[in-house]
């Protein structure tokens, strides 16, 4: 019996320590937007494509900071183009689409999921400045730089899916 004691302990000590040491570098994705479960930091330079998570302070957040999680979609010196769509009945701006280079990044909308008025990203057609990336995702609904524009890259982390 106490052969049995010290191989299972030397089995679940080693597990145990893994789990204990791997489990706070594993964030949970809670958003629908992103196709991961749960993400790590990666080291690394962030390139197009990329998963990157960072600090988001919006109202619409609420009144402290959320970690968000979305992709580096179009970065620093490549064209950010945003295309107006105007109302048929009075003219007025109902929405805009967001193009990097001709890609379409994504379309904006005027409420939020609970009915909140959403301020889409004024942006025009220029080049997105240094040391700044447009994040999102390919999400409809997703909140992201259509709403509150590129984000600082020293604010973003890069991170990779691990489920």
């Amino acid at each position: 019996v106490p052969g049995r004691f010290w191989c299972t302990l030397g089995i679940v000590l080693p597990l145990a320590t893994i789990t204990w040491q791997a489990i706070p570098a594993v964030t949970i994705v809670m958003s629908p937007s992103i196709d991961a479960w749960a993400v790590r930091a990666a080291p690394g330079a962030i390139h197009k494509g990329d998963l990157v998570m960072f600090a988001l302070s919006h109202p619409l957040a609420g009144p402290r900071p959320v970690s968000v999680t979305k992709r580096a979609m179009c970065m620093a010196g490549e064209r950010l183009r945003e295309v107006e769509r105007h109302s048929v009945f009075d003219g007025s701006v109902t929405n805009s689409s967001y193009y990097c280079g001709a890609t379409l990044l994504g379309i904006s909308r005027s409420m939020g999921r609970n009915g909140q008025r959403l301020e889409r990203l004024h942006w025009g057609d220029r080049a997105i400045p240094a040391g700044f990336i447009y994040v999102g995702s390919g999400h409809p609904q997703g909140f992201d730089s259509r709403y509150f524009g590129p984000v600082r890259i020293e604010r973003l982390t890069r991170m990779e899916r691990v489920l």
